[in-house]
């Protein structure tokens, strides 16, 4: 039987090579850090890694990383278990109280990752008498989640506010139990951030909740870093919070729901992904917990990120790019067509910067572009050094024709 689909398998992966889709791995040899080692899949040695959600510098933090081997210590390696069997430690705990101080929510759920936690939401909360409402560019994780429920859904235009209103007249005239709205808090292709304001007015005025993945944000973003809710001053407004622990919070891996207490209870007995995934690993969890301490000081590493931010975006648009506007970190560099968007990646990597080429599926056809993610751990070198490897590579490409 599996001849006949090889063959077709073979076919379709041989059609996304050609049409300059294919995503190729490369592999590094050290921590993840602003400068990274390729040992395969690209031009070895040390490059600038300007792809990666090490927001804040923080995935090999020695601070991090010792709390990590204590960890291992004390807490041992893994679970070996889902939490409400034998795989809830103190540490697990902690950390959920701590992340509901953090993020002003009433309590938090840990998940394996965020996607499990955008995974176990909807379902959970909402029924074939309730409505969500999505903004048309959330990530895939909150697409999937709401396809695993039953609620009627609907779908607005990226933070078009007069859409979502219509949206919210639809599901109130349909009848709706329940409405929930969810964003990304800031869109991850793009480094838009949600007009959150207006999004909990429209709430407040059609009876809604209010839900955000604010995996892009948290850490760095707002006055103490604390997300979205807190740069738009509505942190008492949103009822749920998603997240992740694998970006600006260390980098490793997990997730959680932030949300109010009844919320997060009735996660506990019935969201499918934490009920039958094994506990994120203690060591994580540690880690996490420092990475939580370090926030309390880390006003220097957001002011550093956004120095880093405003001159890498200032400078390429001087030279002539086309960047999405924003003041995020996230700087998407428009090329369009996927081909040259590979082609431009392979180019900076042979002058030592590591970025990548994003196409289709993950954008939209005809939108390619390289994504440059900014850290607090690059230099003002390291920042020129990049763009002045864009305008190199912008050249060869030109002189080639293409």
């Amino acid at each position: 039987m599996f001849d006949s689909v090889r063959d077709d398998l073979r076919t379709t992966l041989d059609e996304i090579r050609a049409a300059g889709l294919h995503k190729p791995e490369r592999v590094i040899g050290t921590p993840q850090s602003a400068t990274v080692a390729v040992t395969a899949g690209g031009r070895p040695g040390e490059v600038l890694n300007f792809c990666a959600n090490n927001y804040l510098g923080l995935a090999d933090h020695p601070e991090v990383v010792a709390a990590a081997h204590e960890a291992l210590d004390r807490w041992g390696y893994g679970m070996a278990s889902v939490r409400f069997i034998c795989g809830t430690q103190e540490v697990h705990k902690e950390l959920e109280g701590r992340l509901s101080a953090f993020l002003g929510q009433e309590d938090t759920i840990l998940y394996s990752s965020c996607f499990d936690a955008n995974g176990g939401v909807f379902e959970t909360l909402l029924g074939a008498e309730d409505a969500v409402i999505s903004d048309a560019l959330n990530h895939a994780s909150i697409i999937d989640g709401i396809r695993l429920s039953k609620a009627r859904r609907f779908r607005y235009a990226n933070r078009d506010m007069a859409d979502l209103e219509q949206r919210l007249k639809e599901a109130a005239e349909g009848g709706a139990r329940r409405k929930l709205i969810v964003t990304d808090g800031v869109f991850s292709m793009d480094g838009y951030v949600a007009p959150l304001r207006e999004i909990c007015d429209l709430a407040d005025r059609y009876d809604a909740m209010v839900m955000v993945d604010d995996s892009h944000a948290v850490g760095f973003v707002g006055p103490g870093g604390r997300g979205t809710p807190e740069l738009h001053g509505v942190m008492d407004r949103v009822d749920i919070i998603t997240g992740t622990l694998g970006k600006a919070l260390g980098g490793a891996s997990g997730g959680y729901v932030a949300a109010r207490a009844e919320i997060v209870a009735l996660l506990r007995q019935r969201s499918r992904p934490y009920l039958f995934s094994n506990t994120l690993a203690p060591v994580i969890a540690a880690a996490s917990l420092k990475v939580l301490d370090l926030l309390e000081s880390a006003g220097d590493l957001r002011e550093r990120l956004a120095a880093n931010t405003a001159l890498f975006r200032s400078r390429m648009t001087r030279e002539g790019f086309d960047i999405l506007p924003g003041d995020h970190a996230i700087a998407p560099v428009m090329i369009g067509d996927a081909s040259v968007a590979g082609r431009m990646a392979e180019l900076l990597l042979e002058r030592g910067v590591y970025v990548i080429g994003f196409s289709y599926p993950v954008v939209p056809q005809g939108a390619a572009r390289i994504r440059v993610q900014l850290s607090a751990a690059h230099s003002t070198q390291d920042v020129n050094r990049a763009v002045d490897a864009f305008v190199a590579a912008r050249a060869e490409l030109d002189a080639a024709g293409g």
